[in-house]
């Protein structure tokens, strides 16, 4: 048998092209520990859902703004036998905070056809004016009953 000796005369050690996956294993095996013993401990986040007495009560109508293709706003108030009233843009945000009452959503219903900038514009506009419950509107499909008195939307 040969052996690999050095010039001091004693054997000498073999180079290993192998890694040790031991001390990789326990360091896996101590944070698997930590983390099962943690893990009951963190309490989720709670999460209040209404109930049903909270769920009867029926919010305020919502004010309606109207932007037609050409870029002309209306306002209405969102009730049976309402009609829409045309307003200057720079006196909308004045004319809805006159109507608005405490806890009043306001909705934007706009033109296919509109930029979107000019309903970001009058968005911001309500904003900046105090309105705070602020909303856009949508065309629900098969659903044309659900809007009385709702201009027709083209797109």
């Amino acid at each position: 048998m040969s052996s690999v000796r050095s010039s001091s005369g004693r054997p000498g050690r073999r180079l290993k092209n192998e890694i040790n996956v031991v001390p990789y294993i326990d360091v896996m095996l101590v944070l698997l520990v930590i983390f099962m013993v943690t893990a009951p401990l963190i309490t989720p986040g709670v999460i209040e859902l209404p109930s049903v007495g909270q769920a009867a009560n029926v919010p305020l109508t919502p004010l309606e703004i109207q932007i037609n293709e050409a870029g002309q706003v209306e306002w209405r108030k969102r009730e049976p036998g309402q009609t829409y009233k045309p307003v200057e843009r720079n006196a909308l945000a004045q004319t809805i905070l006159s109507e608005l009452k405490p806890d009043q959503p306001v909705v934007i219903g706009a033109d296919g056809k509109v930029p979107y900038d000019v309903v970001m514009k009058v968005m911001e506009d309500l904003r900046k004016n105090g309105v705070t419950k602020l909303g856009l509107l949508v065309d629900q499909k098969g659903n044309t009953a659900a809007a009385p008195n709702a201009k027709p939307v083209k797109r």
